[in-house]
């Protein structure tokens, strides 16, 4: 009933052969992990795509001396031995994440992998009481820092200051225009443009719930409309930005986010409170608008402000003017 429990072994339950093995397809595992960061980034940034061939091609050769020293000391085939295999063997980020990590984040993901690899080690030889093991375990520790070392030496051949700083922007470059400029459009369009039928189906009714259901409907409706409309309007190849699946999703969801902001407050029953509370959440979403046009879109403060606090205020008051009628 209870037999998953056994299922992973301690490092220390491990015999030599079955440490080594360890040691073999986690060098081939990180092999394949560059592999597929250096064609996750060669068209875009060739000059990481070469670190990263070079890393992988390390972790191939060690593998292979690996292989031989496990031929040199044991008979028979290499025991199949992985990282899953063992309780509190470090884990490594699903390889699939490279589509979505930015290129610094794939930089310090590899020396991570590095580090914590050798510190395990480390924690295994002083744990193990087999010398001839805690050898083993020390040499191992060695080899990943040599990777590490390895890794910066190759760093230094492919990455001039002036190619990092250029593949660091273009990665920037594609990070806002794939997320942030969509998401940007979406949340300016969700709180901007949900303002005029909320507030005049609040001042027309004054009941809070049909306020709510309005504005959900508005804001749900209106980021359909976006997501779709963003996605539709470019495949992104020709524009170079980025998905059209993911630019749909940042600009419909933050649209979305936009109209219910202000929305959410009329389920408060008081319609007095839910309005003041409306209101307030308005001036928090124009300014955060504001405020993400300067940090990304590196637009002035001020300008920014004027631009998003007078439209909304605008569009505000004719919701307002319209429901008094």
């Amino acid at each position: 009933m209870f037999g998953f429990s056994t299922a992973r072994r301690r490092l220390s339950d491990l015999t030599e052969a079955e440490v080594l093995a360890l040691a073999i397809s986690s060098e081939e595992d990180d092999a394949r992990i560059y592999a597929t960061y250096a064609a996750r980034m060669r068209d875009e940034h060739p000059a990481s795509a070469a670190v990263f061939d070079g890393m992988a091609k390390e972790e191939d050769a060690h593998r292979a001396r690996l292989i031989e020293a496990f031929k040199a000391r044991f008979d028979g085939p290499i025991p199949l031995v992985r990282r899953e295999h063992v309780a509190g063997w470090l884990a490594r980020r699903p390889v699939w994440l490279a589509r979505t990590l930015s290129l610094d984040t794939l930089r310090g993901e590899a020396a991570r992998m590095e580090q914590a690899a050798a510190a395990f080690y480390d924690r295994a030889a002083a744990a193990s009481t087999d010398p001839d093991t805690r050898r083993l375990l020390g040499d191992l520790a060695a080899a990943e820092r040599g990777h590490e070392r390895a890794a910066g030496a190759l760093a230094e051949a492919h990455l001039d200051p002036e190619t990092r700083e250029a593949e660091d922007q273009a990665d920037r470059r594609r990070f806002i225009l794939t997320w942030v400029q969509p998401g940007l459009a979406g949340l300016m369009d969700g709180s901007v443009s949900t303002l005029a039928p909320i507030f005049a189906t609040a001042f027309a009714t004054q009941d809070p719930w049909v306020t709510f259901q309005v504005g959900l409907a508005a804001s749900v409706g209106a980021g359909i409309s976006m997501g779709f409309t963003e996605a539709a309007s470019d495949d992104g190849v020709i524009s170079g930005r980025g998905s059209p699946i993911k630019r749909g999703i940042a600009a419909g969801v933050m649209t979305a986010v936009g109209g219910l902001g202000h929305a959410l407050p009329y389920l408060i029953p008081d319609f007095v409170t839910a309005t003041v509370i409306a209101l307030a959440v308005v001036f928090v979403e124009l300014w955060a608008i504001a405020w993400i046009q300067n940090r990304w879109m590196e637009t002035p403060f001020l300008r920014a402000a004027l631009q998003v606090v007078v439209g909304g205020a605008l569009v505000l008051a004719a919701g307002v003017l319209i429901g008094e009628i």
